[in-house]
């Protein structure tokens, strides 16, 4: 997982430094914007050992910059607080009357290539590497998780239910971004867009070391988002 976010970092350097290359040798009139964004999605986090997940629904909201000094080409640098996590699934178990579902928010900093084609209006890739700092978590259950050995009928035995009192203790996170959207001009300083962007972290929630209940806790999520741009430049 290192090895390639190693890759997808040098990758996006290299494109950054082809477009300094570029405008060195031709001229284009800068265009810097400003704007806004928010949205849903859904997430899950990738256990080993497997954990029996149902998607869990989140929001997202935050800050966003873009510098294009080049023909279909651009810089795009966002700050977002996201919410992730996971719901647990208890329906292998004859649907189990237990619901539970952890809360883990985030504030997101993407930095991704801004790839467009369109004039009046655009369709757009974005991609790049995308950290993260953990914020805060809740959890939501009808039941003691502290206490499942109470519950007669509870699959104490038959699932992994450890991630249900273990604390998100990484306050960091990594991983990579890629999204496909539109973007409509109101007017020559104003759009508006919508994306849909997958996340895939390449950092764990939980230790991760020989000793530590699991060996990998990565986030993944699918956020579909709308924005508003205004151009300054």
């Amino acid at each position: 997982m290192n090895r390639l976010f190693h890759t997808i970092i040098a990758l996006f350097l290299m494109s950054v430094m082809w477009e300094i290359d570029v405008l060195g040798q031709t001229h284009y009139d800068a265009n810097i914007a400003f704007g806004v964004k928010g949205g849903a999605g859904v997430s899950r986090v990738f256990f080993n050992p497997s954990v029996r997940q149902k998607l869990k629904v989140g929001g997202t909201a935050g800050v966003t910059f873009r510098y294009i000094e080049e023909k279909y080409f651009g810089l795009i640098a966002e700050c977002l607080w996201t919410q992730r996590g996971w719901k647990e699934n208890f329906d292998k178990f004859q649907k189990l009357p237990y619901k539970y579902e952890r809360t883990l928010n985030y504030i997101q900093i993407p930095v991704m290539a801004h790839i467009y084609f369109g004039r009046r209006g655009r369709f757009f890739f974005n991609a790049g590497p995308e950290v993260g700092i953990f914020i805060g978590e809740s959890s939501k259950s009808n039941f003691d998780p502290w206490h499942t050995e109470d519950l007669p009928d509870f699959p104490n035995r038959n699932r992994t239910n450890s991630q249900m009192t273990m604390k998100a203790s990484q306050k960091f996170d990594y991983g990579i971004s890629a999204g496909l959207g539109g973007e409509f001009n109101i007017n020559r300083i104003q759009s508006v867009c919508i994306e849909a962007r997958f996340y895939f972290g390449l950092g764990n929630i939980f230790p991760s070391a020989r000793a530590d209940v699991f060996s990998a806790s990565n986030s993944m999520s699918v956020m579909l988002t709308a924005g508003y741009w205004f151009r300054i430049k």
